[in-house]
């Protein structure tokens, strides 16, 4: 019975989500100090796991993870205060779930779950939206 569990265990093992590390929030807040658009928070250039670092993992343009990637395929995902995921924010024109992807559900400007969307989740208005110059933004999240 034991070894039973055991193989079980192992072979479900590869199912675990991965570990995930908080970027900081995708915001135009520029006093928030967890705002991207704080050249002294959490947008510095010098940030070493942030998104405008354009040598580290999540800012360059030529890692896997990052969010300027053209061809990136495990881009830091959005979620908002709820825990709502809101897509990849990922320049991949052409990943189903990126936020640079017109025809898609998280980049398409027509879509109530895109930050494309000014009536949608990009409301300038929402707290939770990255265009509120006010608000906290989504909170962006990537693999280690």
């Amino acid at each position: 019975m034991r070894l039973v569990v055991l193989c079980v265990i192992v072979a479900l093992a590869p199912c675990v989500a991965h570990a995930q590390r908080y970027l900081g929030n995708l915001s135009a807040n520029p006093y928030d100090s967890n705002s991207t658009s704080n050249p002294y928070g959490a947008g510095s250039p010098y940030r070493a796991n942030g998104i405008n670092n354009p040598y580290g993992p999540y800012g360059s343009p030529y890692s896997s993870r990052s969010a300027t990637n053209p061809y990136a395929t495990d881009a830091p995902r959005l979620y908002d205060s709820r825990g709502n995921y809101h897509g990849k924010l990922s320049a991949n024109p052409y990943d189903p779930e990126s936020t640079s992807n017109p025809f898609g559900r998280y980049g398409s400007p027509y879509s109530s779950d895109s930050i494309n969307n000014r009536f949608g989740a990009g409301s300038p208005y929402s707290i939770d939206s990255p265009t509120n110059p006010y608000g906290r933004g989504l909170v962006i999240m990537g693999d280690e």
